[in-house]
């Protein structure tokens, strides 16, 4: 008599409401956003916790369905099929968050190599403001101060989770969660920076003072680059911290790590960003500007 079952390498999940509820956070959350930017269904601008409780809908689906994966990697679910499956969304995932910054960087390098074409604009004042580059009016912010510091904080990080990585595949527990501890503060560490040289830049009104207001599409793409990349800092910051927390808790093993492996790569992703923001941003087109 054959024996009852599905015998495969791949796993099914069973039913779940996580993609479905995190939908609605994300709906939820993007129409709050409108409404406090704009005013919405009567709501006026200002009105903040509708996107309050979107964000925090998503935080708790994402808890709540990360848990779930964790368990059936546990439950020996994620066979080496699966695994590869998940290596290769992994990949797909930062391959996409690569053509983000390809497309801020194809903009970014259109104004500062082709500055020129928009002197032939109808308003004099955008003629002089884009005459030379960086537009006239903008200061920049110096290069080897606050985001010098930053780049070798992020290079810093990068060897420490390099080390938490090795340790963690030789069954170095205590070396993997000092590293990992050191790159947890790390992270912290460069957006605590970041912060505060947002805090300068526009208390000092480096970008959009009335002498630049001709040429804020520099401040915008500034903020748009730095800020997204910011974000993404955040964002591995907090995935590694989950990982530090599970394996405080004694999970993940030589073998088995993808959790901390996927984190791993996100950061190498974010650090490599990094370098290209500073290399582009601060050095080679961050002139003295026309101040």
């Amino acid at each position: 008599m054959a024996q009852a079952g599905v015998k495969h390498d791949y796993h099914l999940v069973n039913p779940s409401p996580w993609p479905l509820l995190a939908s609605l956070g994300a709906t939820i959350m993007a129409v709050g956003l409108v409404t406090w930017w704009k005013g919405l269904f009567g709501l006026p601008a200002g009105t903040w916790w509708l996107f309050a409780a979107g964000f925090v809908l998503i935080m708790l689906v994402a808890t709540a369905w990360w848990i779930d994966v964790t368990k059936e990697a546990n439950a020996g679910d994620h066979t080496p099929v699966v695994s590869i499956g998940l290596r290769y969304g992994m990949i797909l995932f930062i391959a996409s968050e690569v053509m983000f910054f390809v497309a801020w960087f194809w903009i970014f390098f259109e104004m500062a190599l082709f500055h020129e074409h928009r002197t032939l604009s109808s308003i004099e004042e955008v003629r002089q403001a884009w005459a030379t580059w960086p537009p006239a009016g903008i200061e920049t912010v110096p290069a080897w101060n606050l985001p010098l510091v930053n780049t070798l904080t992020l290079l810093l990080s990068g060897t420490t989770v390099t080390w938490a990585h090795h340790a963690l595949q030789q069954g170095d527990r205590k070396g993997a969660k000092l590293a990992l501890i050191l790159t947890v503060i790390l992270g912290a560490i460069f957006s605590l920076i970041q912060a505060y040289e947002y805090h300068h830049i526009l208390s000092h009104e480096y970008f959009f003072s009335e002498n630049a207001m001709n040429s804020g599409l520099y401040g915008s793409s500034f903020f748009m680059a730095t800020g997204f990349h910011g974000f993404h800092v955040l964002v591995g910051t907090i995935f590694l911290l989950v990982c530090l927390m599970r394996l405080m808790r004694g999970g993940f093993t030589p073998e088995k790590h993808f959790g901390f492996e996927a984190a791993a790569w996100y950061w190498h992703f974010v650090d490599v960003v990094w370098l290209f923001l500073f290399a582009f941003i601060y050095v080679v087109f961050g002139g003295a500007g026309g101040h």
